[in-house]
């Protein structure tokens, strides 16, 4: 009698698990360029396949989350980082406030410190909350990205595999959009100030030299670089359960 074989499927999904026990095992004796251990190009392949993100999901999310730990200091727990953006929003609506009491160049100063604080503080906030949408859980808050340094918001990569392909790449669309928009809003909010009108040609110069930025560079290195491969990963899994079966 022939001894049972894994099915294609089965043999793909061991394969998997033995990759990640590799990849955690080498990040617990301290490897932390997940990249050169292969972790994403195996991720790549969990995205695309329901079963083994059930399987291996979890796994995947304590080695992420180890790396990430151990390769970023400056970090503190998400609600902390969550309150202190809507802070930093809060004193835009003061900045707009002083700038309809205040004249001349401390107005035009304060709507633009407005349009900046409100493109800072929106970003982490719009992540936070497009994620909760998808039922995404996050570790950490922290700075960190090419200088200079900005603020994120780190995903519990497990909560983050199990969500639909779609809702994560709107999670990474989301924060983009809303720094996009900070200065846009503040510039609308300019006739109701005393500001003078080089603060709106600034702020209408800070999104346009944003959206500029996000079309030469956020499509090949951040946030609209992920909505795109999440989106494909979306259309990948649509089509397999789309395509006619073969007769």
């Amino acid at each position: 009698m022939e001894p049972l074989r894994p099915t294609p499927d089965q043999a793909t999904h061991m394969e998997m698990g033995r990759e990640l026990d590799r990849i955690e095992a080498a990040v617990a004796d301290g490897e932390r360029d997940l990249r050169t251990l292969g972790f994403w190009k195996v991720v790549g392949a969990i995205k695309r396949d329901r079963a083994a993100i059930l399987a291996h999901a979890d796994q995947a999310g304590r080695i992420d989350t180890a790396a990430f730990r151990a390769g970023v200091r400056t970090r503190v727990r998400p609600w902390i980082g969550g309150v202190s953006m809507l802070v930093l929003s809060a004193a835009g609506v003061v900045g707009v406030v002083l700038a309809a009491t205040w004249t001349g160049t401390w107005a035009g100063l304060a709507l633009l410190g407005a349009g900046v604080a409100w493109s800072i503080g929106w970003h982490l906030p719009a992540h936070a909350f497009v994620g909760w949408l998808a039922n995404i859980r996050y570790t950490d808050a922290f700075l960190g990205g090419p200088p200079p340094p900005r603020p994120g918001i780190k995903t519990d990569y497990a909560t983050y595999l199990k969500a639909e392909p779609s809702m994560r790449a709107w999670f990474h669309a989301s924060g983009a959009i809303a720094t996009k928009l900070a200065p846009f809003a503040a510039l609308v909010l300019w006739p109701a100030t005393n500001a003078p009108a080089w603060a709106a040609w600034a702020l209408l110069a800070i999104g346009v030299l944003q959206i500029v930025t996000d079309v030469t560079l956020s499509t090949k290195s951040s946030d609209w670089k992920k909505f795109r491969r999440e989106r494909a990963v979306a259309r990948s899994i649509q089509e397999t359960f789309v395509r006619p079966k073969p007769r």
